[in-house]
Formats: C-alpha cells, sequence, structure tokens
C-alpha cells in the first residue's frame, strides 16, 4: 500500500475515533473498516496486526457494556430507567442537534427514577443521585470504547511501520 493508500486509512481511523465520541458516527465499525482495507491492500503479516487491532476493538465492546451496567445494576437502576433514557435521548437527537442527545438521556433517567423515591420531598435528590450514575457509566463506557479504539490505532500504526 503506498503513501495515499495510508493516509486514507489513517483518515478513516481518525474519523472512528471522533464517531467514538459523537454517536452519529459509527467509530468502531469505522476503524475496523479502515485496517480491513489496509489488510487487504497490504497481505500477509499485515492480517496478524489487523487480528490482534480487531481483538482490542471486540474486548472494548464487550466490557464497554459489561463494566457500566454492573455498576448501574449495583446502584439499583433499572434496564427500563435506561432504556427510557436512550429513547428520549434519541428523540432529542432529532430536536435540539448535538445536545440533545445527552440531555434526553438525563432528562428519560431523571423521569424514570423519579417515582421510585420514597419520600416526595427526597423524589427528585434520589432521581438526580441515579441519573449522576448513569451518565458516570455513560462516560466510562466511552472511555473504554475509545481505549479501545487508541490501542487498535497504535497496533496498526506499529503493523504499517513494521511492514513498510
Amino acid at each position: 500500500m503506498g503513501d495515499a493508500g495510508l493516509v486514507v486509512v489513517g483518515l478513516a481511523v481518525a474519523v472512528g475515533l471522533v464517531g467514538v465520541v459523537v454517536p452519529v458516527l459509527p467509530g468502531t465499525l469505522l476503524i475496523a473498516l479502515g485496517l480491513l482495507v489496509w489488510a487487504l491492500a497490504t497481505g500477509g503479516a499485515a492480517w496478524a496486526f489487523f487480528a490482534g487491532a480487531v481483538a482490542l476493538l471486540v474486548a472494548g465492546q464487550v466490557a464497554m457494556y459489561l463494566l457500566p451496567g454492573r455498576r448501574m445494576a449495583r446502584a439499583g437502576i433499572p434496564r427500563s430507567s435506561l432504556l427510557l433514557g436512550g429513547l428520549l435521548g434519541v428523540v432529542g437527537f432529532f430536536v435540539v442537534p448535538v445536545l440533545g442527545l445527552p440531555l434526553g438521556f438525563v432528562l428519560g433517567v431523571f423521569l424514570a427514577q423519579l417515582p421510585r423515591g420514597s419520600a416526595a420531598p427526597g423524589r427528585a435528590a434520589g432521581a438526580w443521585r441515579s441519573t449522576v450514575v448513569a451518565l458516570k457509566g455513560v462516560g466510562l463506557s466511552v472511555a473504554i470504547e475509545m481505549g479501545a479504539g487508541v490501542l487498535a490505532a497504535a497496533t496498526w500504526v506499529v503493523g504499517a511501520l513494521v511492514l513498510r
């Protein structure tokens, strides 16, 4: 693969890393597809680097769902609250561009947790605590996915340098 091809693959990986944070782009998928193109064009030992990078991406995907999910379950946040948060996040994404997704998620989790409080004055405080735990879980999930994406990108860079 020539320099122009490496630049295109590098751009795909960079856009994929941005896609981890920006929910419009399928970040991990873009990284994997860019590395697949590189492995197809380069051949040989590039497949070993591709396999390693994809293993990192898959491990990141598994961890990004398991670890925050367990933390939220221990905090007593049911999946239904997260589902409502996700649904309102999607609606918010279309109603308020860019900021609508996180705002909708926060509002959805808060509203779902509000009736679960024990006493009327403490309901809002309890719902807000649950919302903060859910937000921390989402942040952890993004951090895990970003870490896996960066490690996969680093694997590709090493492979591209070694096989040059």
